[in-house]
């Protein structure tokens, strides 16, 4: 965030290494890689139950973080807090997340189907699994920072939950739906703004009773100028389950932070079953990072020295390819 970093010391890894140059210096901090754990198991979607595999279509396996988390993700109701690095896979743990909530209300008796689904007088494709979950009984909320993300997640939900019945629509400031739209919806995807208005005023409760699932991501922010929205909203997730009994299951998405057991704790989750932090060695692609400081104290000289160290890395990584 914009606020000053409060630690006092930096532990670098044993094999950065530093450059001393006229006017600046250089912290090289090289890729790590973290050997996968011959005892660490990949799970495979085949080992997931039938009716979820839908959900995972070009898929063969989770990846690492997936696999930790799949048991408290899709057969648990924990409060959960991931802290992992972007491009590790927190989107499928919110997946996972998403089918413990339809494996709750799926109806008794209903077999899995395989068989191809048939095309009906208008061209379109009935749900597979119609009929087999009670759609009208919950709400499912996913919270994102931006407009640009909250379609992207609205594209990307929508088409993996259309085997389901399951309609995902947006709500954001540039985009409002009416009272029946929200009836018919089974998975809102809004922004902190948005969902922080609807749930001050009262002609939302009709349909806040019925939400089961709040997936906050990137709640990171909480340390960023947007962070008392992101309060309001889990502390009014919290007053509920306390007034109402029903259960509301918190699920937090973040980027690695250095407080994450304070976030877990604010998050009501419970350390032992429900807080996941992985660092940057489960990144899918190790990134190496350069440092550069600049010592010039010449306000001019400064400013020509940070053009002339960007131009030469821009040059030098083009070369590199």
């Amino acid at each position: 965030g914009s606020h000053t970093m409060t630690n006092k010391k930096c532990h670098l890894p044993t094999s950065s290494w530093r450059a001393m140059h006229p006017g600046y210096e250089e912290v090289h901090v090289p890729a790590s890689r973290n050997a996968m754990d011959p005892s660490e198991k990949l799970v495979p979607i085949s080992e997931l139950p039938k009716w979820t595999h839908d959900a995972f279509q070009g898929m063969t396996s989770l990846n690492r973080v997936q696999s930790k988390m799949a048991d408290v993700s899709l057969k648990s109701s924990e409060n959960l807090l991931l802290c992992a690095p972007t491009g590790a896979g927190k989107t499928n743990v919110a997946m996972l997340s998403i089918l413990n909530v339809l494996g709750q209300y799926r109806k008794e008796g209903v077999d899995d189907v395989d068989e191809a689904m048939e095309v009906d007088e208008d061209g379109n494709k009935p749900s597979k699994h119609e009929g087999h979950f009670d759609l009208s009984a919950f709400k499912i909320i996913y919270v994102a920072p931006m407009k640009a993300l909250v379609q992207e997640v609205v594209k990307n939900f929508a088409k993996r939950l259309q085997p389901y019945g399951i309609t995902v629509r947006e709500l954001s400031g540039d985009s409002s739906l009416t009272r029946q739209q929200i009836s018919e919806t089974q998975m809102i995807v809004t922004t902190p703004e948005k969902w922080d208005i609807v749930t001050r005023q009262g002609e939302g409760r009709a349909y806040t009773q019925l939400v089961r699932l709040v997936i906050v991501d990137e709640i990171h922010l909480l340390h960023d100028d947007r962070g008392p929205v992101l309060e309001s909203i889990v502390a009014r997730v919290i007053r509920q389950v306390e007034t109402t009994a029903e259960p509301v299951r918190l699920v937090g998405l973040s980027a690695t932070l250095p407080n994450y057991a304070d976030v877990a704790t604010f998050l009501r989750v419970d350390p032992q079953k429900g807080m996941f932090f992985f660092d940057h060695t489960y990144r899918p692609v190790p990134l190496q990072m350069q440092y550069l400081g600049i010592t010039e104290r010449n306000a001019f000289r400064r400013f020509r020295l940070q053009n002339e160290i960007c131009y030469e890395k821009a040059v030098g990584q083009r070369k590199s390819g």
